[in-house]
């Protein structure tokens, strides 16, 4: 497999759908064994973005009535 003058490598297809690597979805990492070998890994899965996890926390725990009633 030829390496770019960028240090790019394209990843065969069998390899993507044998990983489940997609496209812009998809990190991955390399690891170093304790024999110095080198492998490429699925990295695991971060929170997309911090705004998916502030919409778990701003759930509403109050009812339509109990806002309403504040505002009065």
């Amino acid at each position: 497999m030829l390496v770019t003058q960028e240090g790019q490598v394209t990843i065969p297809p069998n390899v993507r759908i044998a990983l489940g690597i997609k496209p812009a979805e998809t990190e991955v990492e390399f690891v170093e064994d304790e024999n110095g070998r080198w492998y490429l890994a699925k990295a695991p899965v971060r929170d997309k973005s911090r705004f998916r996890k502030a919409h778990q926390v701003g759930l509403m725990r109050m009812t339509v009535k109990e806002i309403m009633a504040l505002t009065r």
